[in-house]
């Protein structure tokens, strides 16, 4: 039986004519804008968050992503866009974790460890901020819930322009320091010895990681970040361990779970972030159930005996470099 037309928010649900849905989904400027702001996000969220997984920094962004609550707060008591107050946060909370990490680091103790005792120093004061900024400003209780939990459908051409002068800075910067920053991160001390700065990438990683998280909660919201900036990178490495291929597969990825969310809350009355945390925690449980199960058939059976780890991730960048 052909599926009936419903009533939802968008006024009518899906039907058998593919042609007529999409020409219907792409009818009203909010959803041209929803898109086309989400496959920005998707794109630099996806390979940003490859490394973010391979560097084990993930921690760090939800950190950046709970100071964009402070951030955007901020910016609403002085009358700006939310994401210019995200990304003048995430700025300098990202320069704050670099540096509150090289204090640390200054007596003894692991470099993740030190890492972890500043972000989580970074985290405490910003929540407080965030709270102290959202009780001046007397925002609203649907401002301060599309910070939290998104508001794709919400993006402005305004927010739309910010969005893409910070996805090509982002993107550049990443094409110039992508392959020092995948060295540094699968093997910083080797690294260090070949002359590759270590100390700068991690700033740098930091600061893009920030522009990363400004534009995510455009879509996703605080409460949502890891749902385009971990799963999709998470999910990559489960599938190949050749770098260029996991940062395409997560790229492609964080598309997918983007606009299959879109498309089915614009049927739906619920929010898109439910939709896209969901597509998003499904496909990394199947891939993980998978790969599981295959290994349990025979770990000799898969090429070449890989198992995800960073130092055949490592080999197979000093293959590509040969």
């Amino acid at each position: 039986m052909p599926p009936q037309l419903v009533e939802t928010s968008a006024g009518v649900g899906p039907t058998w004519d593919l042609f007529a849905d999409l020409t219907d989904l792409f009818h009203y400027p909010f959803m041209q804008h929803a898109f086309l702001a989400g496959t920005l996000v998707a794109v630099v969220a996806g390979a940003l968050g490859y490394f973010m997984v391979l560097r084990r920094q993930s921690f760090a962004g939800h950190t950046l992503a709970n100071v964009g609550f402070a951030g955007a707060a901020g910016a609403a008591l002085i009358g700006q866009p939310p994401v210019v107050g995200l990304l003048v946060f995430g700025l300098a909370a990202a320069l704050g974790i670099g540096w509150l990490s090289e204090r640390a680091g200054e007596g003894s103790g692991s470099g993740q460890w030190r890492q972890d005792i500043a972000v989580g120093t970074v985290l405490a004061f910003s929540l407080g901020l965030g709270l102290l900024f959202e009780r001046l400003s007397s925002s609203y209780a649907g401002g301060v819930y599309a910070i939290l939990f998104g508001a794709a459908l919400g993006v402005s051409e305004r927010d739309i322009t910010v969005i893409a002068i910070t996805t090509g800075i982002a993107l550049v910067a990443l094409v110039f320091v992508g392959r020092p920053l995948l060295f540094a991160s699968l093997d910083p001390l080797v690294a260090g010895a070949r002359g590759v700065p270590v100390r700068a990438l991690s700033y740098v990683f930091l600061a893009l990681l920030a522009f990363a998280v400004a534009q995510a909660v455009q879509v996703v919201g605080v409460l949502l970040i890891f749902s385009l900036l971990v799963t999709p990178g998470a999910t990559a490495q489960q599938l190949t361990t050749r770098p260029g291929r996991a940062i395409a597969f997560s790229v492609a990825l964080a598309l997918v779970f983007t606009w299959v969310g879109l498309t089915i809350a614009y049927y739906t009355p619920y929010p898109v972030g439910f939709f896209i945390t969901s597509c998003a925690f499904v496909t990394y449980v199947v891939v993980r159930l998978a790969r599981l199960g295959v290994s349990a058939v025979g770990r000799n059976s898969r090429r070449g005996g890989a198992d995800g780890t960073p130092a055949e991730a490592l080999a197979s960048l000093e293959r590509v470099g040969q």
